[in-house]
């Protein structure tokens, strides 16, 4: 008799739970139809152009120094130091991500947006100025955490003004915007490094581009408070303060040992070992704060630990983050390839990229059209996986002879596996967590954040393990083959930098193929990071569910 009352009681409360879970997303409806009201249809699309031209800002600037480093260098010296003008902004994304992901959920997403969008153009403009690299470094860090701001509230936003049927298709284009910008990044920064305007307008632009746009920011886009009946100060309060700290702490200290590591520091060296050390004690207080909710709460933690019991969520981080390594390795490394092997200028080397960026914009257009058709996740990442491993072994093939036609057709390799996949789990995780009744609606920005940090984190992880193995072999290289030549350190060092370097220019045409073989050879091993990527993106595709997703029909979007 107990057992039946007991099994009874599951079954009222299961249903309770399933009514309020009903309502709950009715409720949801009926605000996004609400705010479809206060948005008709000619200002949505200035809204969501808007949105896009920031999401592009936000990947032009991931990318922009890849072709202009070597003029930076020119302009400012310290080699040593270069590798900071790249992982500088990713940095700057990555140790403010998880916070950020947070805040969406607290605060009005509109002046949140808006504050970011500030913060990226303030260290956009410091960039453009710079008296002095370091100067540089620290505007990109600056505009790298506002780049990450705006990039989060447009995805934030695109989600709450869209149902779960149009949001892929939506979520896509913002993706399309990034992905242009993120390749586009070379050519543009070549262009201008190559131009009366030189490289500083490749920061200044972003202000003059921001200040036509303001208008819609300011006017068009609706306030979406995700607490409206609480103050400032209440939400002040809520923020996780102590783990927005840590968080940020253990990137700087791993980025710190990896770009200084091997070349301005020895691997042996007390900060090195200093560096590695303080980054894993930080990563264990961090993870006990977190756990056990040290000066802060269970729904205010910046790091939801309930994402990572759920093995769905696991494997769309995992593939997110492969997809965006194989991505940048090639965007950084092949305009370099081409610099060394054909002696390209900055715009002509940035040029090479066009198959790798046509095909990727495609595909990801592809997969937001198709994806939310056909309803089934699974078969893009195997398939993407398989094409990134295929490029990727490829890629590690090259030499200082391989022709430009092949480079082309392995970069379109890679850019079918990365474009079919790169944006798709935007799509699939907020409608997982929404599903989800551990999770449910109010986590969405929690799970966008979740996603954007695999993906701008594997940025970080990329650039700064893929230049710390090209300084070092292609250091090592050059001294094997170099030696007994009269060479210093220093010059090695600045031949890795680019051709315009002093050994390289004045370099006889032996001397010249004998560096430039030995810093090839270097390269094709950064590809290992590729490889691996895609090894991992297609075994990560095949514990996930053969389900189908975004079945609700609807009739137009905002």
């Amino acid at each position: 008799m107990g057992s039946t009352t007991q099994k009874s009681s599951r079954k009222s409360n299961e249903t309770l739970q399933r009514l309020g879970e009903q309502q709950e997303q009715q409720e949801q409806q009926n605000e996004k139809a609400l705010r479809a009201k206060q948005t008709p249809a000619g200002s949505w699309v200035l809204v969501l152009l808007g949105i896009y031209i920031t999401a592009l800002l936000y990947g032009l600037d991931t990318t922009v120094v890849a072709d202009v480093q070597g003029t930076i260098l020119l302009r400012f010296g310290e080699p040593e130091k270069l590798a900071w003008i790249g992982v500088g902004f990713p940095l700057g994304s990555i140790a403010v991500i998880l916070s950020l992901g947070k805040a969406y959920g607290i605060f009005d997403m509109k002046r949140l947006f808006i504050t970011s969008l500030i913060l990226f153009e303030g260290g956009s403009a410091l960039c453009g100025g710079a008296p002095s690299i370091n100067a540089l470094i620290v505007g990109r860090v600056a505009a790298g955490a506002g780049g990450a701001g705006m990039y989060l509230g447009g995805l934030n936003i695109v989600t709450g003004l869209t149902t779960e049927h149009e949001r892929p298709l939506y979520l896509a284009l913002h993706g399309v915007s990034w992905g242009t910008g993120t390749i586009l990044g070379p050519v543009v920064g070549g262009a201008l490094a190559g131009s009366s305007a030189t490289w500083r307008w490749a920061f200044y632009i972003n202000l003059v581009i921001c200040a036509v746009f303001a208008p819609i920011y300011l006017l068009l886009i609706p306030a979406m408070d995700p607490q409206p009946t609480r103050n400032t100060v209440q939400k002040l309060k809520d923020v996780d303060w102590i783990g927005s700290i840590l968080n940020a702490a253990i990137y700087t200290t791993w980025v710190l040992a990896l770009t200084f590591g091997g070349g301005k520091w020895p691997w042996s060296d007390s900060r090195t070992i200093t560096c590695f050390v303080v980054c894993g004690v930080l990563i264990i207080v961090f993870g006990l704060q977190q756990r056990f909710n040290i000066a802060t709460s269970l729904e205010q933690r910046i790091l939801p630990l309930s994402f990572l019991t759920s093995l769905s969520l696991l494997l769309q981080y995992f593939t997110t983050a492969c997809t965006a390594t194989a991505l940048f390795v090639p965007v950084y490394y092949i305009p370099v390839f081409f610099q060394f092997t054909k002696d390209d200028g900055a715009l002509k080397a940035a040029v090479r990229l066009l198959p790798l960026i046509t095909v990727t914009i495609f595909c990801i257009m592809l997969n937001g059209a198709l994806m939310p058709q056909t309803g089934y996740y699974k078969p893009w990442y195997t398939v993407s996986g398989a094409f990134i491993l295929i490029g990727g072994a490829l890629m590690f093939t090259i030499n200082s002879d391989t022709s430009p036609a092949r480079i082309y057709g392995y970069s379109v390799l890679l850019a079918i596996g990365t474009g079919i996949s790169a944006q798709s789990a935007y799509s699939v995780v907020p409608v997982k967590v929404a599903m989800d009744p551990r999770y449910g609606p109010r986590m969405i920005p929690d799970a966008i954040s979740f996603i954007n940090m695999a993906q701008i984190g594997s940025i970080v992880h990329a650039l700064a393990i893929s230049g710390t193995v090209f300084q070092n072999l292609a250091f090592r290289h050059l001294q094997h083959a170099l030696a007994g030549r009269g060479f210093t350190d220093a010059e090695l060092h600045g031949a890795i930098s680019g051709t315009q370097s002093q050994l390289l220019s004045a370099a006889s045409e032996e001397v010249r193929a004998l560096a430039v073989t030995a810093i090839v050879k270097a390269m094709d091993q950064v590809y290992i990071l590729v490889i691996v990527a895609g090894a991992l993106c297609f075994l990560a595709s095949l514990p996930m569910k053969r389900e189908k997703l975004f079945l609700k029909m609807s009739a137009g979007g905002g």
